[in-house]
């Protein structure tokens, strides 16, 4: 199929506009203007509008009328929902895969596990996190259900937001990396409860840190006297 300069540049643009939103470089309510985004990434104005429309229908920017396009709030109520999905999904994952797991996948997922030892000791905040999305990437690939990974890709963006609230706490990432070595042990045991109930409580921090997080960073989440 043939892909033109254009939609090349514009899924590169809108990559870079995720990961700035994600990483909270872009935070909430942040305006977000064609022209310099087109100066930043070195393109013309088409390629982020295009990008602009692709992160809007994610729910990750948004626009109105005489206000520009900015970067949404973070909804609590969404953030729950999506969570959900999120977990639903997951432990679907983790039930098939104590059934029949990819034994090269496997060997990989060590690797994975090792390197976010290394960016835990290290507080390498980005760098834990493409490991994080590494590992349920590979989770879902082992289990033979890599789409089910692919279907959580918006929904893990806003999810992700609040997570990097959360990474820079010391006992963070040592406490998510234990996590994923639960994980991989009762898959290992092929003891598909072992691997829900592990599952459950690693997808259950990022709720259990909401209520904090909202309190402290308030001005980043949705609120009626901020989005007037």
């Amino acid at each position: 199929m043939f892909v033109s300069k254009a939609e090349t540049a514009a899924q590169r643009v809108e990559q870079e506009i995720r990961k700035a939103i994600v990483t909270l470089e872009f935070l909430p309510g942040t305006p977000l203007s064609e022209k310099e985004l087109a100066e930043r990434f070195g393109v013309s104005r088409q390629p982020v509008r295009e990008a602009l429309i692709a992160l809007a229908r994610a729910e990750l920017v948004e626009t109105r009328p005489r206000r520009g396009t900015r970067v949404s709030r973070i909804s609590a109520d969404r953030m729950r929902q999506q969570r959900f999905v999120r977990e639903s999904l997951e432990v679907a994952v983790v039930r098939r895969a104590c059934e029949s797991f990819d034994p090269d996948v496997r060997r990989r997922i060590d690797a994975i596990l090792d390197a976010q030892e290394v960016h835990a000791e290290a507080h390498a905040h980005y760098l834990f996190q493409r490991e994080d999305q590494a590992f349920h990437a590979a989770l879902a690939e082992g289990a033979g259900y890599p789409t089910a990974w692919e279907a959580l890709t918006d929904i893990k963006a806003h999810l992700d937001r609040v997570c990097h609230l959360t990474l820079p706490v010391p006992e963070t990432l040592p406490l998510l990396v234990r996590q994923h070595r639960a994980v991989m042990a009762a898959i290992d045991a092929r003891d598909a409860d072992a691997a829900e109930a592990a599952m459950r409580a690693h997808l259950a921090e990022i709720l259990q840190a909401l209520p904090e997080v909202e309190k402290t960073y308030g001005y980043l989440f949705m609120r009626p006297e901020l989005d007037r």
